[in-house]
């Protein structure tokens, strides 16, 4: 009986993961700059040390320069970071990720006309540098706060052809100086089966630079230099962390303010 006990207590925890990855995977492709928020929680052992980690994310966002412009990320990173005694955490990521800018060339004017409306960036390099402390009410319920940075290492660029009263004409477009800051508080419950369940809200700001050249009047984000920002600057978060085996937990969660965003992550304490 003791091992049919353990059987189902394992079935049942294979049944949460499966439910939680088939709801991430319906909601990725209705999917702000960043990553997972993680639980408020240290990833690592209780007696501290160092965690590892690899995840995906898939994000998006409104940003207004003039107008509002949809944006959307897919992130592959991978994280190393070093918590205590289920107090605090810090933690570095380094990804790569693509950009997408919806309608960024497309034209106001009936004179000019391009061969695509959006901007695609298909790969970048980005570092997110975070920390979190966590403050423990009893075994089950606790608190905890976090703030997390990202920063994209080079520019991301497009081309665009087109004409304008009929003369050809070619653009680039470079997107400058992209970087995001996030802070949040979660409230965090632990559950049967060692799950943690969190959620809360966040405050985040956000900015890069749109810089065409030539600059064409009237095309979207081409039409001279400007300074984009995220359109919101709140939102919030909920997630679950799932123990896997010796040391492993996969990390579900998703993110609102303008756009729905979503991804997941398996991490190992050591």
């Amino acid at each position: 009986m003791p091992f049919n006990r353990r059987e189902g207590a394992k079935t049942k925890r294979y049944k949460v993961i499966l439910i939680f990855l088939l709801i991430f995977l319906a909601i990725r492709g209705v999917a702000a700059a960043g990553s997972l928020f993680g639980p408020p929680q240290s990833i690592s052992q209780d007696t501290g040390g160092l965690h590892t980690g690899i995840g995906y994310w898939h994000h998006e966002d409104k940003y207004n320069g003039g107008v509002d412009y949809v944006t959307r990320q897919n992130q592959l990173y991978s994280e190393v970071g070093y918590g205590t005694k289920n107090r605090w955490d810090m933690y570095v990521r380094l990804g790569i990720s693509d950009l997408n800018v919806a309608d960024a060339f497309s034209s106001s004017s009936a004179a000019t006309g391009t061969l695509k409306n959006d901007f695609q960036e298909n790969m970048n390099y980005y570092g997110t540098l975070g920390a979190k402390a966590f403050y423990p009410s009893g075994k089950i319920f606790g608190i905890g706060a976090f703030i997390q940075g990202t920063y994209y290492f080079r520019d991301f660029t497009d081309d665009v052809a087109g004409t304008q009263n009929g003369a050809p004409f070619t653009i680039e477009l470079r997107m400058k100086n992209l970087w995001d800051v996030n802070f949040g508080v979660g409230i965090q419950a632990v559950v049967p089966y060692g799950l943690k369940i969190y959620l809360g809200p966040y405050v985040y700001y956000s900015e890069a630079k749109a810089s065409p050249s030539p600059k064409v009047t009237g095309l979207g984000l081409a039409s001279g230099e400007m300074t984009i920002k995220n359109k919101a600057s709140w939102g919030g978060f909920t997630g679950i962390e799932v123990p896997l085996a010796k040391g492993f937990r996969l990390n579900v969660e998703g993110q609102y303010s303008e756009r729905l965003s979503a991804g997941a992550a398996v991490t190992y304490a050591y």
